[in-house]
């Protein structure tokens, strides 16, 4: 899979959502919704995220900045 860029997709091997910031010789570069640091996943552990997941992932980040633990 080579979601474009800005989609979020999962990576699988790890259960995190990422917004698809690039793609980087055989990988696809993610970042954590809200921002942080990119990691490189390999595409074939990657498929879309679902709405669910995009609100879960952006709840989540929601939470963690209103207790302080995000910038």
């Amino acid at each position: 899979m080579k979601p474009p860029i800005g989609s979020y997709a999962v990576d699988t091997s790890t259960g995190q959502v990422g917004r698809v910031m690039g793609h980087e010789g055989p990988y696809v570069q993610l970042r954590p919704y809200g921002g942080g640091r990119e990691w490189d996943c390999p595409p074939e552990v990657l498929r879309e995220a679902t709405t669910h997941e995009r609100l879960r992932a952006a709840t989540t980040y929601a939470n963690r900045r209103s207790r302080g633990e995000v910038p």
